[in-house]
């Protein structure tokens, strides 16, 4: 009905690393496309589905956890849903692709070093963690598990965006999954 399949676009990565950017990018050009659509950050999802989360482990994981669940709801609803979280934890991911059928779970990995990501950070975030003032700061006080495998992995730190764009629409064309 809507002229492409459904699916998730899971992009995780650092703070900073270009999720949200990539991830809202992508969208416009889906949008463009006729393709329909949603993205979920934290943004739209930590003020109202989430909001009565902290940044603990046991939150974190929560948190992913229901956005997991919401996106598949959007996908079973033939939406490509993408998400523009950090998802720390590969076992949390991992619980999160076992939702979905083979092929509905797309993980794009926003690569990139922690160097480039403090220094993108204009809200000084990671120089407030480094200091003891934000404590479970992933990359800093709490781990980043990076994918082993996934299926798309973009270098956001040497690749420009609309490289990174091109990069996730070729692998989206590749498999049929949009004209």
């Amino acid at each position: 009905m809507n002229g492409h399949q459904s699916f998730v676009l899971w992009f995780t990565g650092l703070s900073g690393s270009g999720k949200s950017t990539l991830a809202h990018a992508v969208e416009e050009h889906l949008h463009q496309a006729q393709c329909r659509t949603f993205v979920f950050d934290g943004d739209n999802v930590r003020h109202g589905l989430c909001s009565d989360l902290g940044f603990g482990e046991e939150d974190r994981k929560e948190n992913i956890r229901r956005i997991g669940e919401m996106t598949r709801l959007f996908v079973e609803a033939g939406v490509i849903a993408m998400t523009a979280f950090i998802s720390p934890f590969r076992e949390e991911r991992q619980r999160v692709r076992d939702l979905f059928a083979p092929g509905e779970f797309i993980e794009v990995y926003c690569d990139c070093s922690l160097e480039v990501c403090e220094e993108r950070d204009v809200k000084g975030l990671y120089a407030k963690a480094r200091a003891g003032l934000i404590p479970n700061y992933t990359g800093i006080s709490s781990p980043y598990e990076a994918p082993e495998s996934p299926e798309i992995r973009v270098r956001t730190d040497q690749e420009n965006l609309e490289q990174s764009i091109d990069h996730v629409l070729q692998y989206l064309r590749e498999r049929k999954l949009i004209a």
